[in-house]
């Protein structure tokens, strides 16, 4: 009996000594947020091949990007993925070619539903067309909100994704859209803010932002983060039409030389704001920084879906702490598939456009491009030209020049090889379907114009982006060592200087009519005319076969 005891003693004992394995932490609860940016309707890959700055520091070079490309991609990247979301920071629609333009984006809309998009920061092409078209872009239908037919080849259900503007005010202080959303992952909660540009009024038509008040950025998102962590959010992400620059244009990863307007927002963003995924600048990085005070995870996937951001997010599954972050963009390429369903929804639009787009419109001796020095380019001269050839008859409204600004020409004009340009193309290098008014400006009013060029910036006075290219019977020079109000040195038409106390008619957009891009002297003029679309101007331009211009209107007399 007690060699019995001692022997269960011992081996009681023994058990009692055995390790325990330890308990396991649990894995962090990972959210996936899919990015993009900046599709301006590009449903087809863009035609243009595009070079991107790898990771390990190669260069990809091949034709990227179209919605069905993008579509498969993204399913590929969900794949094993508990917890995804995918979301975009502005300009889906506006700007666009042909065969998403030619049917008011409807068919964007509608990739856009099929690829999985859920929330979306409105950006300033939202507005092209006005809040009213925006909304039906949202509600769907048929209601006809512009001089195109909507709904033209099939009833339109409007966006199942959720448009956000937190800063975007309607005269009795309401957002047009929802400033914020809440999405639940697991046990995890993430706010959503969306905001465009503050300077969004000034870059758009004001008739198409007309009641609409936009607001500052970093104070907006901020004012809205308590009312976030109130409903539970456990990170907040921040989808603002706002970037940077960086040298190499397309990045994997990285945001070597970052430059930019998003930079001062970072600054004074509120610390709980760790992830900004931002656009507007067509450019691509993804980093990590330290700016306001807090690390930030920065993104930007580039323009047109030939990249997306695949940003993941880790949070901590007993506190929902954020725990890590990072993210990489992703080249949208050839070997990525194409989704069957989007494809058939593109290739039904492009079928429906084509006959449009290959009308023959008329010849150039070679390309007309978009490059230039001091803003201006061949192919902004050749706008202008066709502008005032449309315009100078006296029932035309008896133009003596004409302006286009630069950020109105979006592509360049490339003939075919037997020389042909058709209406596709014009279309993509004015697709806003702006009318061409003439008004008459004093002498001193064509210099006042002329020096709203200019800004300051990083304590360098230079010519703004958008600049103003004259027709080729006008010429000015500049010195950017002047100060304000007289950096615009000469000026001359027909070889004659201008006259400060002279009447001159000058043809402009109806964008620039108004005041767009702040040229707000524009909006003096008098005597107003209105001729007509601009891309009927320069159709009529290019059947009588122009030659290729050189540029050469404008001179920066600072360097002599």
């Amino acid at each position: 009996m007690i060699r019995k005891l001692v022997a269960t003693a011992a081996a009681f004992l023994a058990a009692a000594c055995t390790t325990v394995p330890a308990r396991q932490p649990a894995a962090p609860i990972e959210v996936q947020i899919l990015a993009i940016n900046d599709f301006h309707g590009n449903i087809e890959a863009p035609p243009q091949p595009v070079a991107i700055t790898r990771a390990d520091g190669t260069v990809l070079k091949a034709q990227a990007g179209g919605a069905a490309q993008l579509a498969s991609a993204l399913d590929r990247a969900r794949q094993g993925q508990a917890n995804s979301i995918t979301v975009a920071a502005g300009d889906l629609i506006g700007a666009s070619p042909l065969a998403s333009a030619y049917f008011l984006d409807e068919p964007t809309i509608d990739s856009m539903n099929l690829l999985g998009l859920s929330l979306a920061s409105v950006g300033n092409h939202e507005f092209d067309k006005g809040s009213d078209e925006l909304l039906r872009m949202q509600k769907g239908g048929c209601e006809k909100q512009t001089t195109r037919v909507p709904c033209r080849l099939e009833p339109f259900a409007g966006a199942r994704f959720q448009y956000l503007a937190a800063n975007v005010l309607r005269s009795d202080g309401s957002t047009l859209f929802p400033a914020t959303a809440i999405r639940q992952f697991g046990p995890v909660r993430i706010g959503f803010i969306g905001e465009t540009l503050q300077g969004t009024g000034s870059i758009v038509s004001p008739s198409g932002v007309a009641g609409l008040h936009f607001t500052d950025e970093a104070a907006t998102a901020n004012a809205l983060v308590p009312q976030l962590k109130a409903a539970g959010a456990d990170a907040i992400v921040l989808l603002i039409h706002q970037g940077g620059k960086v040298p190499d244009s397309f990045e994997e990863q990285g945001c070597n030389g970052l430059t930019g307007d998003i930079l001062p927002i970072l600054d004074k963003l509120d610390p709980a704001i760790t992830t900004v995924i931002s656009g507007h600048t067509h450019q691509a990085y993804a980093c990590m920084l330290e700016r306001g005070g807090a690390e930030r995870l920065l993104t930007s996937a580039g323009r047109y879906g030939v990249l997306y951001t695949d940003v993941r997010l880790s949070f901590d599954p007993a506190t929902h702490r954020l725990v890590g972050k990072h993210a990489v963009n992703v080249p949208v390429t050839g070997n990525v598939g194409s989704d069957p369903k989007v494809a058939s929804l593109v290739d039904r639009y492009v079928a429906a456009a084509r006959p449009a787009a290959e009308r023959v419109v008329g010849r150039l001796a070679g390309p007309a491009l978009k490059d230039g020095v001091n803003g201006e380019s061949a192919v902004a001269d050749l706008i202008a030209d066709a502008q005032l050839a449309a315009t100078n008859a006296k029932d035309r409204g008896a133009a003596d020049l004409s302006f286009i600004n630069t950020g109105g020409v979006r592509t360049d004009l490339v003939p075919r090889a037997d020389g042909s340009i058709t209406y596709g193309q014009i279309f993509a290098l004015e697709p806003f379907g702006n009318t061409l008014v003439v008004r008459t400006l004093t002498g001193a009013q064509l210099k006042a114009v002329l020096e709203q060029q200019f800004e300051e910036r990083d304590g360098k006075t230079q010519l703004r982006a958008s600049t103003l290219v004259p027709s080729a019977n006008f010429h000015f020079a500049f010195d950017l060592s002047r100060p304000a109000g007289d950096r615009i040195v000469a000026m001359t038409l027909d070889g004659k200087p201008i006259d400060p106390s002279g009447r001159y008619r000058v043809t402009v957009n109806n964008f620039l009519a108004s005041g767009g891009d702040d040229y707000t002297v524009l909006a003096e003029g008098t005597e107003t005319v209105d001729a007509g679309l601009d891309l009927d101007a320069l159709e009529a331009w290019l059947a009588t076969n122009p030659p290729v211009p050189t540029p050469g209107r404008i001179r920066d007399g600072t360097r002599r």
